[in-house]
């Protein structure tokens, strides 16, 4: 007998928006039940859930007959309605919300799996992490985070691969960030050369929105730091969080406390342009040994040291041609010095969207 599946998405930005409409194109999706976003929610019928929310239009659904729609809804209140469904019951968390990702132990006890982008649920407190996943194996959920790291390049899934199986990981280093990947290329290209300065760059990325709203969450480093920790509990380094290793920030210190509002950034795109001195010492230094400066993470396995900042690396190496994409080397002890090799866009809402759906089709026919 098939059991039915039944889906709650929380977050419908650029990911989630996307995602809804790759669901409407797939045969025999799961029927959508709970979809949620900051302002209000959409509730299919209970107990029956005769009907259920359509993937396209969803926002003229809530004339529909038996659609309820009410205020944003609490994590204890989202769990109650999926845990009520006749079937199992998946939550989508395309938010970055640390509070709901707090939660995911709760939502895997009561049987609801789990897919999600969201760093924050697997980059916080280690305890979190290992009570997500104490939680799942305990009433045989399960919890798929492909997107957490690379966005749609199978990292996670390939490092998990390479474990199993029995392979020893020596090395992973790479570039996990498209924005610093891009301005790194344009500020000192691998062949040629540039005079440009650093800020006019952070500027015209900032304006055609290949950066954050606020330039600082790409800039600080502590996005990529997110995303090195997860690499590094996956191969078994119980790693505190992503400020228990050294993280170089390309924020000027005067700059941090700069409120985080528009005015905050304007201000801040105002000043930036006063420490364009500090990156151009950096790129002569680079230059004086013949190579180019880069912003990447590393992890030595061994030695259990993870560092995220700015090297030198050979004008001939793959991360220094990167352009504008992210790239992931792993070294293991199979590979030898030749390292498995991934890289392409990796971001963007329709890439992420896709690697939230793989994950969700994984699940479901683990389901």
């Amino acid at each position: 007998m098939t059991t039915s599946v039944y889906l709650g998405i929380v977050g419908v930005g650029g990911v989630g928006t996307a995602l809804l409409e790759q669901l409407s194109r797939i045969p025999n999706a799961p029927k959508l039940v709970l979809l949620s976003r900051s302002t209000k929610t959409l509730l299919a019928p209970a107990p029956s859930y005769s009907s259920a929310i359509p993937f396209v239009d969803w926002e003229t659904a809530t004339a529909a007959p038996g659609i309820t729609v009410c205020d944003a809804l609490q994590p204890d209140e989202i769990i109650e309605h999926l845990a009520s469904v006749p079937g199992r019951a998946i939550l989508i968390d395309n938010t970055s919300d640390i509070l709901l990702a707090k939660t995911y132990p709760s939502f895997l006890r009561r049987g609801i799996s789990i897919v999600t982008p969201n760093k924050k649920a697997f980059s916080d407190e280690l305890s979190l992490w290992n009570n997500i996943f104490d939680s799942a194996a305990q009433e045989n959920a399960r919890v798929y985070h492909q997107a957490t790291v690379g966005g749609s390049l199978p990292v996670l899934s390939t490092l998990r691969d390479l474990i199993t199986t029995g392979d020893e990981i020596v090395k992973i280093e790479g570039v996990l960030s498209g924005t610093l990947s891009l301005l790194f290329d344009t500020y000192m290209p691998a062949v040629g050369t540039a005079n440009t300065k650093w800020s006019p760059l952070v500027a015209h990325a900032l304006k055609i929105g290949f950066m954050e709203p606020d330039p600082r969450d790409d800039l600080n480093g502590m996005d990529f730091a997110r995303k090195l920790t997860i690499l590094a509990r996956v191969v078994g380094i119980q790693v505190t969080g992503p400020e228990s290793f050294p993280v170089d920030s390309l924020v000027p210190e005067s700059l941090l406390s700069l409120p985080s509002s528009a005015a905050g950034v304007t201000e801040l795109m105002a000043q930036l342009p006063n420490y364009d001195e500090q990156m151009d010492l950096a790129k002569i230094e680079a230059e004086k040994s013949g190579k180019v400066l880069r912003y990447i993470g590393s992890i030595d396995v061994p030695t259990q040291t993870i560092r995220v900042g700015l090297q030198h690396l050979d004008r001939d190496s793959p991360i220094a041609n990167l352009k504008g994409s992210q790239i992931v080397s792993i070294y293991t002890k199979r590979y030898g010095a030749n390292p498995l090799v991934l890289k392409g866009g990796g971001g963007g809402g329709e890439v992420t969207a896709m690697c939230v759906m793989a994950d969700l089709l994984k699940l479901l026919g683990r389901l």
